[in-house]
């Protein structure tokens, strides 16, 4: 029987690719990270109810050390950039990056897939994000499979299935699969619901709209 573990923030393309994979592939763990960033409570708490939703064990990774050696906004007193639906998306990327930060989570997770037997880790690296964050990238993920082809017994295979999707196409995989999208936290700011105007926010707004989900935009966004 296949079994995989998945990265889970909670946001958007984390939940879609929880959702698209549960069932055949057979997902029986979420990993959550905390490194210090603002949303990091925010990130656990929802994070925690899909993982509840789906039946799911959920483990939360306290890397301290990453908040430590990380000076962009995500971490730092730094202001998160904001542009109400208008940002510079490269401009936003260079202040919210964090250093090797998907290739740290993919290591962690193969450490798990190595001991506990798992065959895939599940990603929700997408083409849109692929085009200002290099780490979301098909080839990025080639690479991945091949280090552990190297570095563990077991061989997992990294598994992104939203590589070739935009942000719109991921909202409508998300209803037309029926994934709770009510459940989902896409905000960098880390406050008690989304901001509506940071990066994340911006692309879940642009998606929803796209996709004529008003009534979900004001769910999340008032």
């Amino acid at each position: 029987m296949t079994k995989s573990v998945i990265l889970l923030s909670g946001g958007l393309d984390s939940l879609v690719s929880l959702g698209l994979t549960s069932a055949d592939y057979g997902v029986s763990l979420a990993l959550t990270f905390d490194y210090g960033q603002k949303s990091a409570l925010s990130e656990i708490k929802t994070s925690a109810k899909i993982c509840e939703f789906y039946n799911i064990e959920h483990k939360v990774i306290k890397l301290d050390f990453l908040k430590e050696i990380t000076h962009t906004s995500l971490v730092s007193d730094e202001s998160v950039p904001t542009g109400d639906g208008l940002l510079d998306y490269e401009e936003s990327s260079k202040k919210v990056w964090v250093p090797n930060r998907n290739g740290l989570f993919l290591n962690i997770a193969g450490s798990f897939a190595d001991s506990e037997d798992y065959d895939y880790i599940i990603i929700g690296a997408n083409q849109e994000e692929a085009q200002t964050f290099p780490d979301n990238t098909k080839e990025f993920i080639e690479r991945v499979n091949l280090e552990f082809e190297f570095s563990t017994r077991k061989h997992p295979k990294v598994l992104a299935p939203l590589i070739n999707c935009d942000k719109n196409e991921i909202v409508k995989l998300a209803v037309e699969n029926f994934i709770p999208l009510e459940l989902v936290y896409s905000c960098y700011q880390g406050g008690e619901g989304h901001c509506g105007i940071c990066e994340s926010c911006t692309r879940l707004k642009n998606a929803l709209l796209y996709n004529n989900n008003t009534e979900l935009i004001t769910r999340l966004f008032g």
